[in-house]
């Protein structure tokens, strides 16, 4: 199932859950509370905002109880009109799916041609480092690069999002607690991130992380460890590379992470990137105001952002 987070073009109104159903959006509160109602269950129908909410981020956040449900109202929608709740992909524009996460988690050097790249070695433990939500973009925004930024890089990473409350887990439980797969695009401000030993300042800029297109669930992505991850700049491939390079595995992370901070339901992990990125190049190549930065990942989807420089100075 792809869950996404929409807005109807031209319209007022907050960010909506919705579903992909074929080349179409649906609705997701609408399908639940025509489902209800099909089934005389007309007091549920009634509480959508309670037990069913539209809001992206309250939806993951309630837990895999509720994606558990959206997957019963995808099997009701695929056999039924639900034509005055769904749109077309040209009449919506897409968010980041999880708009405000309680944590977003990022891990750096996790693979090891990447860390080559960066003059590093293979790192003992994961690196972990962190984002905010004011970083967060959509698969349809752009990127914004500050004016005072000069070296402005792109880094393509398999983005897990948590579906499970979860501390201390085994990491053959691990794979338990995720929601879902989508794929992040963590771009850095290399100049910032490397004055200080800290790199948080050139992490987490305003605007600068396209995450999207949207939630895939696990049976739909498959076997993690086995993806073709790939990114490009105005159409060139930078990276290319399969998550099995991945130092420390998905499984591993959640189980070193929750043994330090428990995860919630909603939260992100960005698993690390590949080697390819521009700081690596010889010369390096950065991103430039008007560049198109893609990632795309198998069996998830891709996601295309304009670079855009901001206002602030």
């Amino acid at each position: 199932m792809k869950l996404l987070s929409y807005k109807i073009k031209g319209a007022p109104g907050p960010l909506r859950m919705g579903f992909m159903k074929g080349d179409e959006i649906t609705d997701l509160q609408g399908a639940w509370q025509k489902m209800h109602r099909a089934n005389e269950n007309q007091d549920l129908a009634g509480s959508a905002d309670i037990l069913f909410p539209s809001d992206p981020t309250q939806f993951f956040s309630a837990g895999q109880h509720l994606i558990d449900q959206a997957k019963n109202v995808q099997a009701y929608a695929a056999n039924k009109d639900v034509e005055d709740i769904s749109f077309s992909r040209g009449d919506v524009y897409l968010s980041t799916p999880v708009p405000s996460p309680e944590k977003i988690i990022c891990v750096g050097k996790n693979y090891a041609a990447h860390a080559a790249e960066m003059q590093s070695d293979v790192p003992d433990y994961p690196v972990l480092f962190a984002k905010f939500a004011n970083a967060l973009v959509g698969p349809e925004h752009n990127i914004k690069k500050p004016r005072f930024v000069q070296k402005f890089d792109y880094e393509a990473e398999l983005t897990v999002v948590i579906g499970k409350e979860t501390s201390h887990v085994k990491r053959d439980k691990a794979l338990d607690a995720i929601a879902g797969y989508t794929i992040g695009n963590d771009i850095s401000a290399r100049d910032l991130q490397k004055r200080t030993p800290q790199w948080l300042q050139g992490k987490t800029l305003d605007r600068t992380t396209p995450v999207g297109p949207w939630v895939v669930t696990p049976d739909e992505v498959g076997d993690p460890s086995h993806l073709s991850i790939r990114s490009t700049v105005n159409g060139v491939v930078r990276q290319a590379a399969t998550t099995n390079q991945l130092i420390f595995d998905i499984p591993f992370l959640i189980e070193f992470i929750s043994g330090l901070i428990t995860l919630k339901p909603g939260d992100i992990i960005m698993t690390g990137t590949p080697a390819g990125v521009g700081m690596g190049m010889k010369p390096p190549q950065y991103l430039k105001d008007g560049d198109i930065v893609t990632a795309e990942i198998d069996n998830i989807g891709r996601i295309e952002n304009k670079v855009a420089q901001s206002k602030f100075e």
